[in-house]
């Protein structure tokens, strides 16, 4: 376990039969049980580390924040390593200082669809809903990992996710436009469900305090001022959604 001012941080836990690992980030000298966020990073395979410095931000504010990498190549396109880390959540927050009853799924790209298509449809979760959603540059108008569901066609078929949906999006995202976002948020108020939007000026890599690097096709960390700003905001995010 590595430690420093503000977090404790617990790499490379295996987190189901696939020997898939996770990392765990939380309140360093925390005296009780936090909020636990479950964060899915998006279609590139294993990238926990590139959601490494908005985990540790959200961890700095109060959170437990379990990070499992995933990949999308297997014949069931995810669907058992989502569900996995899903499992580890519940059973495992608890003996890493979290709350594994209660706690927030968030997802970044490809990861926020998936989110979402656990409170649309429980039933591939043993129909269990987590206590809120958080999407983070997210698409809504494709099939999602896990649950297989176009998120505006179940809402538009009244699926209803019936917990609260957070989302965050970069104004300037070139990936996934912002627009994806609002879609789903004008969804979501249309159905008289409970839906936030914030958006930031910052890119799709941005909004989770990273910028792309073609060398290595791969987010890396970055401290300038639009991704930091943008962190921070997603953080609050987590926080809010965290109760």
């Amino acid at each position: 376990m590595a430690t420093d001012t503000w977090v404790e941080t617990e790499r490379g836990l295996v987190y189901g039969p696939s020997g898939k690992q996770l990392d765990a980030y939380r309140p360093a000298g925390a005296p009780g049980p936090v909020p636990t966020v479950l964060l899915w990073h998006g279609i590139g395979p294993d990238e926990r580390d590139v959601l490494e410095p908005l985990a540790r931000t959200a961890a700095a504010h109060g959170l437990l924040v379990l990070v499992p990498d995933w990949r999308s190549d297997p014949a069931d396109g995810a669907r058992a390593q989502l569900l996995e880390s899903l499992a580890f959540a519940r059973k495992e927050a608890g003996g890493l200082g979290g709350d594994g009853e209660s706690f927030v799924l968030a997802g970044w790209s490809a990861g926020a669809p998936a989110a979402l298509g656990v409170a649309l449809r429980p039933e591939v979760a043993d129909g269990r809903r987590p206590a809120a959603v958080v999407g983070i540059a997210g698409r809504y108008d494709l099939p999602a990992f896990i649950s297989g569901g176009v998120a505006l066609a179940d809402l538009a078929a009244g699926l209803d996710p019936a917990v609260p949906v957070h989302l965050v999006h970069g104004s300037r995202d070139t990936i996934v436009d912002a627009g994806h976002s609002r879609d789903l948020a004008e969804a979501l108020r249309a159905a008289g469900r409970e839906v936030t939007l914030r958006e930031t000026g910052t890119d799709h890599a941005g909004v989770i305090m990273t910028e792309y690097d073609p060398a290595v096709n791969r987010c890396r960390p970055t401290t300038a001022e639009h991704a930091v700003r943008a962190g921070r905001l997603v953080a609050e995010v987590l926080v809010a959604a965290a109760g």
